[in-house]
């Protein structure tokens, strides 16, 4: 199981990312847009905190997307990840990258007819977008056990990026359904560590502690 961060936020990243629990970053142009900085800005902090994948989105045509595409991995080498989305143009651009073996998440799932045309084309990733399903009432969790369900029967490398994740329970739930990666903005990466009873705990050792260093 993989954690990545979805932000563009880059002293969250390195904030979080010295846990060591952190194996990833994805941003979009929503992120970068709230970030305010160039987006090569962003991707090199991000780089120069030591993140090993970073999903960078390209946009436009299919030849601007490949162009630009070829242009983030030859400046950011191989932490380059190049996300591409679902759409005819998208995958196109999928197919050439990953020839080239450049690393290819594949955005904006919302089916498992989707995800296949992605491992066709490629993929490194598929993004199924959870919460943007679940806001449609379409289970979203369902959609990434299909995706998972279908790449286990036919062998198929490309891994299940479980994306618009937002709670802990949606995570472990994609987790548990077969993603091997959740990808999820900060505030529920701070969430997972909290639990009422953790709270407790720590709460009667640490006056227990006190009691013993009274009587030492």
């Amino acid at each position: 199981m993989k954690i990545f961060l979805d932000t563009a936020d880059h002293w969250a990243i390195k904030d979080y990312f010295e846990t060591g629990l952190i194996d990833g970053v994805t941003t979009n142009p929503t992120l970068i847009r709230k970030a305010g900085k160039d987006p090569d800005m962003v991707y090199q902090f991000i780089k120069d905190v030591g993140v090993k994948d970073i999903s960078m989105e390209v946009m436009g045509t299919a030849q601007e997307m490949l162009d630009e595409g070829l242009r983030l991995s030859e400046k950011f080498g191989q932490v380059a990840t190049i996300k591409v989305p679902c759409t005819r143009e998208g995958l196109q651009v999928c197919k050439e990258l990953s020839k080239d073996g450049i690393r290819v998440n594949v955005t904006l799932i919302f089916c498992a007819a989707q995800a296949v045309l992605a491992a066709k084309a490629g993929a490194a990733y598929v993004s199924p977008f959870v919460g943007r399903l679940d806001d449609q009432s379409v289970a979203g969790l369902e959609v990434v056990r299909s995706i998972s369900e279908l790449y286990r029967i036919h062998g198929i490398r490309t891994q299940v990026l479980s994306a618009s994740i937002r709670s802990v329970q949606r995570a472990i739930r994609s987790w548990y359904n077969g993603a091997q990666i959740c990808t999820m903005p900060v505030k529920v990466f701070e969430d997972m560590y909290d639990h009422i009873l953790t709270d407790k705990g720590m709460e009667i050792f640490e006056n227990d502690w006190k009691e013993v260093e009274k009587n030492v």
